[in-house]
């Protein structure tokens, strides 16, 4: 039996929505599940694309690690699995490289072990493994996502994005930059002054309705954070700079994709001053980037068997 399991990319914040908005980006994993092909003994696994020969081929691998975790909540022994992930987000980017490991690992064991979980199912297992939902909601439902958490579990909705006033484009440059998600989440205060929630809450409104109809205009208006990015963005050389930078060569907004350290600019078409000048600014900190030119996915994970 072979599965084919395709992830997106995501990124998550979008400025004032923190931990609660994300959205899906075409960038995708790829992944082909095998139940006892010729020459396979328990569980093994090939990467090619981002992280290839840096990730884990074990048990270790976030991939491998999310499907052990479906078998267990099956209650159904693993009797082994070949997994060759084509991978194309990058890895730590503030693109959801960790939530798509995660939604591949249980979508691929799910269907290996004929679909015991329906998709909502797997969706709260991945999102109770994560932490959060910012990623793995929008990951595995594709285009525009709120989150919120009620009565200890979370509701994700995928808002009915049209973009009918005009394209959305968004150029993500990436810093050569360690800045790891744990760490980037360690420096944030434990509490916020009224005035901040005030300002992300309104904002965080207007920032969804931009994104669900395309009117840039109001995007560059309402894309302003006061939780975690005045935080961030000092620690990553040159991103302030990028940020500035992006806006100046016509973005309508610029933000952390994420907790970073990639910046995500959004504009109406492919711009390649956008990424030109953002470029130029890291490297006067110091900063080698690399530029990924995307669009929103408005689907999200696929599962097919082949």
């Amino acid at each position: 039996m072979k599965v084919q399991v395709k992830v997106p990319a995501t990124t998550a914040n979008l400025g004032p929505g923190f931990d609660a908005l994300g959205l899906a980006l075409n960038l995708w994993n790829e992944a082909i599940f095998e139940t006892n092909p010729r020459g396979c003994q328990g569980v093994t696994m090939t990467v090619e694309g981002e992280g290839a020969g840096k990730l884990p081929l074990s048990e270790e691998n976030a991939v491998v690690e999310a499907a052990m975790q479906l078998y267990e909540r099956a209650g159904r022994a693993c009797e082994g699995f070949c997994v060759h992930c084509i991978n194309r987000v990058p890895l730590s980017s503030g693109l959801g490289s960790s939530s798509a490991a995660m939604l591949t690992g249980m979508l691929g064991a799910n269907a290996l072990l004929g679909n015991p979980f329906t998709d909502e199912e797997v969706l709260r297992f991945a999102i109770e493994t994560e932490g959060h939902p910012d990623n793995v909601a929008p990951a595995m439902l594709g285009g525009l996502v709120a989150s919120i958490v009620y009565d200890e579990r979370v509701i994700s909705i995928k808002l009915p994005a049209r973009a009918n006033r005009g394209p959305i484009h968004a150029t993500v440059v990436l810093p050569d930059f360690d800045f790891p998600t744990k760490h980037a989440r360690q420096i944030l205060p434990a509490e916020v002054a009224r005035q901040a929630a005030i300002y992300n809450i309104s904002r965080a409104v207007m920032v969804t309705e931009a994104l669900r109809t395309g009117d840039l205009e109001l995007l560059g208006k309402a894309m302003d954070d006061m939780l975690h990015q005045p935080y961030r963005l000092p620690l990553i050389p040159g991103a302030e700079a990028a940020r500035k930078a992006g806006l100046k060569a016509g973005a309508a907004a610029v933000a952390l994709s994420g907790a970073g350290p990639s910046l995500i600019a959004f504009s109406s078409k492919r711009d390649p001053m956008i990424a030109a000048l953002m470029q130029r600014a890291f490297e006067a900190a110091g900063m080698q980037s690399r530029v990924f030119e995307l669009t929103p996915s408005y689907e999200g994970a696929e599962v097919d068997i082949i």
